[in-house]
């Protein structure tokens, strides 16, 4: 089933299009945003084609039968229940973390931000007007990504508010434990610090490693607001549909007040259907497409090994992104994503795009096909004896 990447050449495909703006040249293979070169599941496309045979296409409602779907999903493989009453639509999980912040914090307050981390974490604290306050993971002894909570604690002021969690984390891939985050909660509702959890990459933790989610923990329900979609799991981010989950009236309350001066209205007819079927009829296909990542990565391990005295890949236990160690080959950043540009001709993030603390990194995304994984590997071992030699 994933053998093959069907072609996005000629395509929208932000992964190919912005290539000559992003790299300079279309003569990279892009491993970069965060969607897969994976068909859409066929059961999403023939939902959509069912409903394209009704010939009006006007506003809808977020039906309760999408959120249904969503809640029995979450419940099932997460082990929490949602309330739908307390569950809003979305076009995208960093708009609804715009909301937050505009929602629970004034101008010049304090956000904490956990570096290494996607962009827009910081970004939209800063075009908010807010402060971003940086409490950076920290690596153990085995290469493992750690919150620091000594820092955490030493930083906090009474101008911090918010806190912005990426649970799993992206870019270190990190699945955090219970234990983890429940001293982070604790810490953060001692200080009455209200929590964005992004959720968007739950689906996609790798056994033995489990899914936390943030609301399930003890003291979460007032103080958390958690964000989950269809994006990662099924390769349906050009639906532009998510949610955001509140397990506190209070909280919902005022959040709904600045959602609906923006107005967000209730999306596309489209996107409630495929968001829908995917939730009810995703179960197997999701564990072929986990079967098939999880070998990607091992592939990718197993051909990097001979040259680990140059890059190492942080241990993963969550996402589709491998955070590549590059600092040993002591390029810099700007000749590191040169050298990947140039002589391995992949299309790659730069980590230093997600903080200070990326620095030496690259972020490679290995949800692709066995063939364009093939590819991969082939073009970055033949890049790395080059540079031995």
């Amino acid at each position: 089933m994933f053998e093959v990447s069907p072609s996005r050449e000629n395509t929208n495909a932000e992964k190919y299009t912005l290539r000559k703006t992003l790299f300079g040249t279309e003569d990279v293979l892009p491993a970069w945003v965060a969607d897969m070169d994976l068909p859409t599941p066929s059961f999403v496309l023939e939902a959509i084609q069912k409903r394209l045979s009704h010939p009006i296409m006007g506003y809808e409602e977020f039906p309760d039968l999408a959120k249904q779907a969503q809640i029995e999903w979450i419940k099932r493989h997460h082990h929490i229940t949602l309330e739908k009453e307390l569950i809003l639509y979305s076009h995208s999980i960093v708009a609804s973390m715009s909301v937050f912040i505009q929602a629970f914090s004034k101008k010049e307050d304090e956000i904490i931000v956990q570096t290494p981390v996607y962009p827009p974490f910081f970004h939209q604290v800063t075009q908010n007007g807010r402060k971003v306050l940086k409490n950076p993971l920290k690596k153990d002894q085995n290469g493992i990504y750690r919150f620091d909570l000594e820092d955490l604690k030493s930083k906090i002021t009474p101008k911090t508010k918010l806190l912005l969690l990426c649970n799993p984390h992206n870019p270190v891939g990190r699945a955090w434990t219970k234990e983890e985050l429940q001293e982070l909660l604790d810490i953060c509702k001692k200080n009455d610090i209200l929590i964005f959890s992004d959720e968007i990459h739950s689906d996609l933790v790798f056994a033995p490693h489990k899914h936390t989610p943030l609301l399930s923990l003890q003291g979460a329900k007032k103080i958390v607001v958690s964000a989950y979609g269809v994006g990662k799991t099924f390769n349906m981010a050009g639906f532009a549909i998510s949610t955001i989950c509140f397990a506190d009236q209070k909280l919902f309350k005022r959040y709904k007040e600045v959602y609906d001066a923006i107005h967000f209205a209730q999306g596309a007819t489209l996107s409630h259907v495929a968001f829908q079927s995917a939730y009810t009829q995703g179960d197997e296909w999701l564990k072929e497409l986990k079967a098939h990542l999880w070998h990607n990565y091992t592939k990718l391990l197993k051909a990097l090994k001979p040259y680990n005295h140059l890059i190492q890949i942080t241990p993963l236990e969550a996402t589709y992104l491998a955070w590549l160690d590059c600092r040993k080959m002591q390029l810099g950043d700007r000749k590191l994503r040169k050298w990947f540009i140039e002589e391995v001709k992949l299309g790659l993030n730069p980590g230093i795009a997600f903080g200070r603390e990326g620095s030496g990194y690259m972020r490679l995304n290995f949800a692709v096909s066995s063939q364009m994984m093939d590819e991969i590997i082939k073009r970055l071992t033949k890049g790395l004896t080059c540079y031995e030699t």
